[in-house]
């Protein structure tokens, strides 16, 4: 289970977070939908403990993430909207390395690692440094990273843009049976539709505070026009600009 509580982050004067609460259960999708700047990527960074709260708590399969962070981030797979590497680093010694610090059997672990280098179309170049990677073989493997542990807890920010239809079908793949397993998932996208398909309810992020939370009983595309997802999201975030 992931609880977050009262979470407040700033940066200067701007207020990315505003005591925002949300709880995804085990075996849960949970979706996070919000227009550019309304604090998505502020709050999956602080959830995941890679910078801290300036209030509120943070808890991962019951563990506190500011009181017990190593044992918390353990916990937790993260797939970052720009995730960086050891570039030097190829794709088989990246997961090592990440198999080492999350305590895993390292034989298992090569086993699973290879399992899903194959499934997400990175294998033929896992011996590879992964700094002639491309954009979305990066994003790629920040995802086969965090989910390579099984963990009870997975955030993920904008995980899937820049992956290929396959990869993408894998991924979503991958998260169901997570989540069956009694993974809590945190998933953020831009993409309504994504999130329509994949999760079991959306919260709508507007300038830094939870302004819907909207289940998915209530999710449902007329003949033509929006979905009531797509309606709630234009209430709160408004019209793109033209």
């Amino acid at each position: 289970m992931l609880r977050i509580a009262g979470l407040t982050r700033r940066y200067g004067t701007l207020v990315a977070l505003d005591g925002v609460s949300l709880t995804v259960a085990p075996g849960e999708i949970a979706g996070l939908l919000g227009a550019n700047g309304a604090g998505k990527s502020t709050l999956l960074r602080t959830a995941a403990g890679l910078q801290p709260p300036d209030a509120g708590t943070v808890s991962a399969d019951g563990v506190d993430l500011w009181a017990s962070p190593v044992e918390a981030k353990r916990r937790i797979g993260y797939a970052a909207e720009e995730p960086r590497f050891y570039e030097e680093l190829s794709a088989e010694e990246h997961l090592a390395f990440v198999a080492a610090v999350r305590g895993l059997d390292a034989a298992e672990a090569k086993a699973r690692a290879e399992d899903l280098l194959g499934r997400f179309g990175l294998a033929d170049r896992a011996r590879e440094p992964v700094s002639r990677f491309s954009h979305g073989m990066r994003k790629k493997l920040s995802f086969v990273a965090a989910i390579l542990h099984r963990p009870p807890v997975l955030l993920c920010d904008e995980a899937l843009e820049g992956f290929d239809a396959a990869s993408a079908l894998a991924a979503k793949s991958e998260l169901r049976a997570l989540a069956t397993a009694g993974c809590a998932v945190l998933f953020s996208s831009h993409v309504t539709e994504t999130i329509e398909r994949l999760c079991d309810r959306a919260t709508l992020l507007h300038q830094g505070r939870v302004a819907r939370v909207i289940e998915r009983s209530a999710w449902g595309a007329p003949p033509s026009g929006p979905s009531a997802l797509e309606r709630e999201f234009l209430v709160v975030a408004g019209p793109t600009p033209r």
